[in-house]
């Protein structure tokens, strides 16, 4: 994957659902469309709900790692 400009990084390590959801679609809103948000979650219900708010609003998932009990997702906005 081609290296990814990250406009916001998200940090909701710690933060259980619906938090991590909540604070990405603050966070959506505060990049510009076309940009890229970086969400660090430990909730292991945060990829799933993420996803399916993504699919909710017509954002873009880019990519989903998990690593050490942290899933990184990049979501680009899409409008």
């Amino acid at each position: 994957m081609t290296e990814v400009k990250i406009a916001k990084t998200l940090d909701a390590r710690g933060m259980y659902c619906p938090g991590p959801v909540m604070e990405t679609a603050k966070a959506i809103k505060q990049i510009q469309v076309g940009e890229v948000l970086e969400v660090l979650a430990t909730d292991p219900a945060a990829k799933p709900d993420i996803e399916a708010w993504a699919r909710r609003t017509g954002q873009q998932i880019l990519d989903v790692q998990q690593q050490g009990g942290v899933t990184r997702i990049l979501i680009k906005r899409v409008k």
